[in-house]
């Protein structure tokens, strides 16, 4: 498996975590005020997750250029 295909792996993996953390938090904040001290933790992880997305897309874009 080539580099590009490895990294376009990745951000795929990576997309279906960001959504699954962005449902999370939307849940969470749908059932306010119930749970509200988990917001701090939920959105740090939607936070970094979304980080690590765009890190990734932003490689991959690079990578394909080279190409």
């Amino acid at each position: 498996m080539s580099k590009l295909d490895e990294m376009g792996k990745k951000v795929r993996k990576l997309q279906l975590r960001a959504a699954a953390a962005k449902t999370k938090l939307r849940d969470l904040a749908e059932n306010l005020p119930i749970n509200w001290t988990e917001i701090d933790e939920v959105a740090e992880k939607a936070s970094a997750v979304f980080a690590e997305l765009d890190g990734a897309r932003r490689e991959l874009a690079a990578m394909k250029k080279l190409r």
